[in-house]
């Protein structure tokens, strides 16, 4: 059965407050299983090994990754290097340039780290069908492509 809201139920300021609440909730949650795991992250550090997880990147693709300026991915790729999590090599195609890559103790920590994003997504999803899990992610990504700045 399909509850509709009564179009004031958008209204002001409630859609942006809810999608404020909802990632504070994802990430205080995240945060509880990270610690839980033994894990000391911050969204942006989180944000860059999830990056990683899936190849080389360069500073400018992480920093954009977590929404943070070039220096500041650099401080955090230096702390996450001090832990051992990553590593930096020469690009061959570019001398200018770094590719950032996961060391092992990173691959094995992201493993572990994504397990508690996955718990954490399911809690979020709890009582939720497949279907209603489905619509939900279209309807945030219509909304996110709705807002979207490319098309201004």
């Amino acid at each position: 059965m399909s509850r509709s809201l009564p179009p004031s139920a958008c209204s002001g300021s409630t859609l942006g407050l809810l999608f404020r609440q909802v990632r504070d909730a994802m990430w205080a949650r995240m945060e509880h299983e990270l610690g839980v795991a033994g894990h000391e992250l911050t969204f942006s550090q989180y944000i860059a090994l999830k990056k990683l997880s899936d190849g080389p990147h360069g500073v400018t693709d992480l920093a954009r990754a977590a929404e943070l300026n070039p220096g500041a991915m650099t401080r955090l790729l230096d702390k996450l290097e001090a832990r051992g999590l990553i590593a930096r090599e020469a690009d061959p195609a570019d001398r200018r340039a770094v590719n950032i890559q996961l060391t092992e103790a990173g691959r094995a920590m992201w493993l572990d780290v994504n397990q508690c994003g996955q718990r954490v997504r399911e809690r979020a999803m709890h009582g939720m069908s497949d279907a209603e899990r489905e619509q939900l992610m279209r309807m945030l990504e219509q909304v996110r492509d709705n807002l979207s700045l490319s098309d201004t």
